[in-house]
């Protein structure tokens, strides 16, 4: 892992915060695709046990954002098409059931929706790529949770890493104003307690988003 400059952990709890600052790192494109993540080496340069370490390295693992493969250190993944076709195949029957879930149990989670929206909107021209990624999935994951299955939104946070780095990798984005109106006009059928449209907005959403990412790939197999 290459250097950087003192580092400092809040007192949450050290793996917590171990965990948040090399995810961080990673979601942000410091520690890009093949960048290996050795126990000893992060003890040594965040000044943890090596246990410690390992903690926070197998909870990334988790999150998928990194790999590891048997007697070798864990890595930063480098997705592919055929990742993102995969994560889709989850994504889209997931969040349209979702959806119709909310409207049936009138559990729209509205201000934080709401807030997720505005965040995004706000975001100036020179905001770092991975705060707009947050922003926009953290109205996906709003959803999620305002259905009160904690099975259901451990479920999506298992994804969520991927989806995450994908779209960082990428440097992929539908265009803020783009997925600024699609989201208020997923939160403004769920308001009017519409299912069907809110169904079907949401599955152009995610298909539109799922395509664009598949162009970028095709693209770059074209330059190859």
């Amino acid at each position: 892992m290459a250097q950087e400059a003192a580092i400092r952990l809040s007192t949450v709890s050290v793996v917590d915060a171990l965990v948040a600052s090399l995810r961080g790192r990673v979601l942000d494109g410091r520690l890009g695709p093949g960048t290996t993540f050795a126990e000893t080496e992060i003890a040594a340069e965040y000044g943890v046990s090596r246990p410690t370490a390992r903690s926070a390295v197998t909870a990334l693992v988790h999150e998928g954002l990194l790999h590891r493969e048997a007697n070798k250190p864990a890595y930063v993944p480098q997705l592919t098409r055929a990742d993102v076709d995969d994560l889709f195949l989850v994504r889209t029957p997931l969040e349209t059931q979702v959806v119709k879930v909310l409207v049936e149990k009138d559990a729209v989670p509205v201000t934080a929706a709401e807030r997720a929206i505005a965040d995004l909107d706000r975001l100036g021209p020179g905001a770092p790529h991975s705060e707009f990624v947050e922003s926009d999935l953290r109205f996906h994951q709003s959803l999620v949770d305002a259905v009160g299955s904690p099975r259901l939104s451990r479920l999506y946070r298992g994804i969520q890493g991927e989806v995450h780095l994908c779209m960082v990798q990428t440097r992929h984005t539908l265009g803020r104003e783009r997925i600024v109106a699609e989201h208020g006009g997923v939160l403004e059928a769920l308001r009017a307690g519409d299912a069907e449209v809110a169904v079907d907005r949401m599955r152009e959403h995610l298909d539109g988003a799922c395509r664009s990412l598949q162009r970028l790939f095709e693209g770059e197999q074209r330059g190859a």
